[in-house]
């Protein structure tokens, strides 16, 4: 029976770590669509979203048989509920990834507005968020988990900075608006990414440390060990 449920929680483990892998592979696919203008590219990432969503039920399954059948304690509990919501997160990931594949569509159609500065930025930042959680995840590393958790911040201030910046843009030109709307839609999913990217991260450090770290709460060294 033990090793039936080792077999179970690495089986459980592997499907979220491809579910992880197509997550960023979209994000980077959806960028690349926009900042290549690849329709081919974006229409792709809208279509290949069932897979991460079927992901998700298979996923979704195997932690109610675990719950249900193996009645797991400590760390494998720990485990399992991480698991839970960091397969949610990456659902939404993939979710986000076909918003920025429909805003490359539309801004597709439109003369450029503007080089595009602070959206591969954030684009870098982001994909190097979801890279770390995701091995921090692998390989039970809470410490490269943690380290990521700052630059949430940094996100936020580069789509400030690139909402601002096409705010400008249109007030100068008003046939940039809509063109200018799908970047701003694009950066704004960029930091969903990130933040759900982050939220993944505090799962990471829960399982393995059975910590709740929530909005940044452990940089100050304010945190609740769980029981």
């Amino acid at each position: 029976m033990q090793r039936h449920f080792v077999q179970e929680l690495d089986a459980l483990k592997t499907n979220i770590i491809k579910m992880g892998s197509l997550a960023e592979q979209a994000i980077a696919e959806s960028i690349r669509a926009l900042l290549e203008g690849r329709r081919d590219v974006a229409q792709r990432v809208i279509t290949q979203d069932k897979e991460i969503n079927a992901f998700e039920i298979t996923i979704d399954q195997q932690i109610v048989d675990l719950l249900a059948l193996q009645q797991p304690v400590a760390t494998d509990l720990r485990f399992i509920l991480a698991a839970a919501g960091i397969t949610t997160d990456l659902e939404r990931i993939g979710d986000h990834a076909v918003n920025i594949a429909e805003s490359a569509l539309a801004y597709i159609e439109y003369p450029p507005v503007k080089p595009l500065v602070h959206i591969p930025r954030m684009t870098q930042i982001t994909q190097q968020i979801l890279r770390d959680v995701i091995d921090g995840f692998i390989h039970n590393n809470p410490g490269l988990c943690r380290a990521v958790l700052p630059n949430d911040d940094v996100i936020d201030d580069l789509n400030r900075h690139v909402v601002s910046d096409l705010v400008l843009v249109m007030h100068q030109n008003p046939d940039t608006i809509e063109p200018a709307l799908e970047l701003i839609r694009v950066s704004r999913n960029l930091e969903r990414v990130a933040d759900l990217a982050t939220n993944i991260a505090e799962e990471v450090i829960f399982m393995a440390e059975a910590e709740v770290v929530k909005h940044h709460l452990g940089e100050s060294g304010s945190s609740n060990k769980a029981l």
